[in-house]
């Protein structure tokens, strides 16, 4: 109890230094209030952005906080604009823990002390981040591996420090007039979720494999083996990779790799991911990403650390292709239609209306050459005018939002005259033959193949039930329903039948009348 005081007081003492209480007031419709605070804190320094202080206390309240704010960079559909882009520069700037903590933690784990588990550890890590470090190491036949090792407490760390952060989120969205419209508590209970998913090693190393087998016959992208026999919830043994950095730019082009090819290889990837598979990779910045440079594999990205992925459906990928293809053709009218038919706008919401918010927001963008045109700044202008109209936005696409607009800055500084409407249409267009026409059909006649398969034999007993049933009489309300609504169908027949007799009769007898009248008039003069 005692340094859960102690943690709240150091927060609060976080939170004045850097004017967090400046930020959150400037929400309120009395500025008074703020004045007075600012008068009695006289002695603080708020010259800074807020961005650039927010970013600051994050940093100093430690990991836990830093994670906050990297999350929080993902959700440019809640946040200012100034308060995201500082936030996006967080990085894990965390020392590592001990050696000999890390030791403990994989013969914890493991069952085994690393001696003798691998033929060689280093004890020293190649890297460190708030929720894990690694070190690398040789398996006893030969293969080098990396192993990353779970902080010790940190589980006890993160409960308590979300419990806070849950706590501040009410009243937040309680006392600042824009708190319930960012949705504090939801994003919170979003990162709560993040933080425990990260915590589980051996769900990083699904993700992990399951992008691998992906890409299995891929000559773009390579993901490091996982060897499950030395993986556990807090240790996980995955294949060592060798490449540059994609941020070193300088040696890169000194190894020779061409620098437009691997632009566009990392656009193609990262579609791919979407519209192929529906799992990509939600953490695709430099820091996350290598290059071989391996003369059998030289230039293809080798992806690391997969503790964030993102999921879309069939519903979501025919969602997204729908409103790319209809923005690049300016056809609003089909963009505001796509939002109402997707459920996301209210059905009471006026297409025309949203087509005239949505044309206000974009025509701007097309007055540039489409090399120069953002996909994520696209997507970015449809979620706030979606806010508007009281869309709900997906959290699956607000993280592809992000991962595209770390996709589309990595691929334009690897090459400036980046097209990425050039190289994402094929994709785009592809997703749509498949999903409609000849092509889309055959495709679902054989994901349903199996299906079928195990009906059809079962057909023949089916309908023989069906009708013994029918002949058995009802066993049940339905069946008793059914059989009345026979019976009446049975009545009005007998009646339309009736009716059809009787009226051919009478009409045949007026004709036969007519035509006895007509002939008989000839015949007698």
């Amino acid at each position: 109890m005692i340094l859960k005081f102690l943690r709240v007081i150091k927060i609060a003492r976080v939170a004045i230094r850097y004017g967090l209480d400046d930020i959150v007031m400037s929400g309120f419709d009395k500025p008074r209030i703020s004045k007075l605070i600012n008068t009695l804190l006289f002695w603080r320094d708020l010259s800074a952005p807020r961005g650039e202080r927010l970013r600051k206390s994050l940093e100093e309240l430690g990991p836990i906080f830093v994670k906050f704010g990297q999350v929080l960079s993902t959700r440019r559909d809640l946040l200012p604009g100034d308060i995201v882009d500082e936030l996006a520069g967080l990085q894990d700037r965390v020392p590592p823990f001990s050696s000999d903590l890390a030791i403990a933690q994989i013969q914890k784990s493991l069952k085994a002390h690393p001696d003798q588990l691998f033929a060689s550890f280093d004890r020293e890590p190649v890297a460190s981040a708030s929720i894990a470090q690694v070190h690398f190491a040789m398996l006893k036949n030969g293969r080098e591996v990396a192993v990353k090792v779970l902080r010790p407490g940190m589980k006890k760390s993160i409960d308590e420090d979300v419990a806070l952060m849950h706590l501040a989120a009410e009243l937040v969205e309680k006392l600042w007039a824009d708190g319930k419209r960012l949705k504090a508590r939801e994003v919170v209970g979003e990162f709560d979720k993040y933080l425990h998913d990260e915590l589980d090693l051996m769900r990083e190393a699904a993700n992990g494999s399951q992008l691998r087998r992906n890409f299995a016959d891929s000559d773009l992208l390579m993901v490091p083996e996982m060897f499950w026999d030395y993986c556990s919830s807090s240790v996980i043994v995955m294949e060592r990779m060798h490449g540059i950095p994609i941020s070193q730019l300088e040696r890169l082009r000194a190894a020779g790799v061409d620098m437009k090819k691997l632009s566009s290889d990392g656009v193609e990837i990262f579609f791919t991911q979407v519209f192929r598979d529906g799992f990509f990779h939600a953490d695709m910045h430099p820091g996350n990403i290598l290059v071989s440079v391996a003369p059998a594999t030289f230039g293809r990205y080798i992806a690391l650390d997969f503790g964030i992925v993102g999921t879309l459906n069939d519903f979501d990928k025919d969602y997204l292709s729908q409103n790319f293809l209809a923005f690049f053709q300016r056809d609003y009218k089909r963009v505001a239609e796509a939002h109402i038919e997707s459920g996301w706008a209210p059905k009471e919401t006026r297409v025309d209306e949203l087509e005239s918010a949505v044309r206000a927001c974009c025509e701007p963008i097309f007055d540039r050459p489409l090399k120069d045109i953002s996909f994520g700044q696209v997507l970015l202008r449809l979620f706030q005018t979606s806010r508007r109209f009281n869309v709900e936005v997906q959290p699956q696409l607000v993280l592809l939002q992000k991962t595209l607009l770390n996709v589309e800055g990595l691929g334009r500084q690897l090459d400036p005259e980046l097209d990425l409407w050039k190289t994402a249409k094929p994709y785009l267009e592809r997703w749509m033959s498949e999903q409609i026409g000849w092509r889309g059909l055959v495709q679902h006649l054989k994901m349903e193949a199996p299906r079928y398969s195990k009906l059809l034999p079962q057909l023949p007993r089916l309908i023989h039930q069906a009708l013994s049933q029918a002949v058995d009489g009802p066993k049940g309300q339905d069946e008793k329903l059914l059989l009345m609504a026979l019976a009446e169908q049975k009545r009005t027949n007998h009646l339309l039948g009736i009716l059809v007799y009787f009226g051919g009769g009478l009409m045949g007898g007026v004709l036969l009348t007519l035509i006895f009248q007509r002939w008989g008039y000839l015949y007698f003069g």
